[in-house]
């Protein structure tokens, strides 16, 4: 192959790049999903094998991408949140720090919820309906309290994805992964709290999908604020929770 080939192979490779990443910022492709075939990318996107795998290098190596052997290319996880993190730590040595995070994540949701019942595709809420619906069916079966949880979290990441905001979606999951599902874990325990969520969730869903943003966000914002008081009056009971909870994570 000579200089110029080379040259004009690495130029289109930028347009691999930046055609893929446009698909992931427009939510086509989503965090963990598996990348097309070499040969339907090569068609799609009108560019050599040798063009687009060199593409893929470059998506690899900014960590947009992540390729496993024998199994393909896959989306990677853009939040780059780690255990070692200094927010991390904060959440372990001053567990106040846990209702700041709701009090973000309160207005973060409520937008989300909001741009969700005005942007969202049928795709989307089929998708959303889907997870709700897990949520019902464990409800059902009286399923423990961490798979509720982590349901739960699948249940509002359908909802920020269906905002087609890929900034906020990243935002929220990377505030959510942290700890929550733990500590949702906790509320999860007990009967009345659960009934609640299964209230909010219920309003939540109907205000997204009939898309009806103004109710969507303060359906979105009064449950993150129900689930902050009920940890609050938790804790009054069970101190210290969040160090508790954080310990049995491995990460305190």
């Amino acid at each position: 192959m000579d200089s110029e080939e080379t040259s004009h192979n690495l130029q289109v490779a930028d347009v691999v790049c930046e055609r893929i990443e446009r698909l992931i910022v427009d939510g086509l492709l989503k965090t963990g999903q598996l990348l097309p075939s070499e040969r339907r990318l090569t068609e799609k996107l009108g560019v050599s094998r040798t063009a687009l795998r060199e593409g893929l290098k470059l998506l690899r190596a900014r960590g947009i991408i992540r390729t496993e052997q024998g199994k393909g290319s896959f989306v990677a996880d853009l939040s780059g949140h780690s255990v070692a993190s200094p927010l991390m730590h904060l959440f372990s040595s001053q567990p106040r720090t846990l209702y700041d995070l709701f009090e973000v994540r309160s207005l973060l949701e409520g937008e989300s919820a909001r741009l969700a019942a005005v942007r969202g595709t049928e795709a989307d809420f089929v998708f959303i309906m889907r997870s709700y619906q897990a949520l019902l069916d464990a409800h059902r079966r009286s399923l423990d309290a961490s798979t509720h949880a982590r349901l739960d979290h699948a249940f509002h990441l359908a909802i920020c994805e269906a905002s087609h905001n890929p900034v906020l979606v990243q935002t929220l999951r990377s505030l959510t992964d942290f700890l929550l599902n733990s500590v949702f874990a906790s509320v999860y325990h007990r009967e009345p709290q659960k009934r609640q969520i299964d209230r909010q969730h219920a309003r939540l869903y109907n205000a997204v999908t009939g898309r009806m943003p103004e109710q969507a966000r303060k359906a979105a914002v009064a449950h993150i604020q129900s689930i902050c008081e009920n940890l609050k009056e938790i804790e009054n009971e069970e101190q210290p929770l969040v160090r508790s909870m954080l310990r049995l994570e491995g990460w305190a």
